[in-house]
């Protein structure tokens, strides 16, 4: 098995002056970037879309209180005896 530590430093004298020919002030994400943000930015939007669909078609209505039901069914029915 070859060591490590001797692959590890061949590369990094490889990769070194690459590195050095780079302006650390002109990076940019560069279009890989681009086209990553552009994906995301895409599903996050179908996720939206699909989510408003899906909560439109909820049909939620809120009930009341046990006990309310009760006591309105008794106070129509004492009513109507009265």
């Amino acid at each position: 098995m070859p060591d490590m530590s001797a692959s590890a430093s061949l590369a990094m004298t490889h990769l070194v002056p690459l590195a050095k020919e780079l302006d650390e002030d002109k990076v940019t994400p560069g279009v890989l970037g681009f086209i990553v943000f552009a994906v995301m930015a895409l599903a996050v939007w179908a996720l939206m879309k699909s989510m408003n669909r899906h909560m439109g078609r909820v049909n939620f209505t809120e009930a009341g209180e046990p006990g309310a039901d009760s006591e309105h069914a008794l106070a129509e029915g004492g009513r109507k005896q009265a």
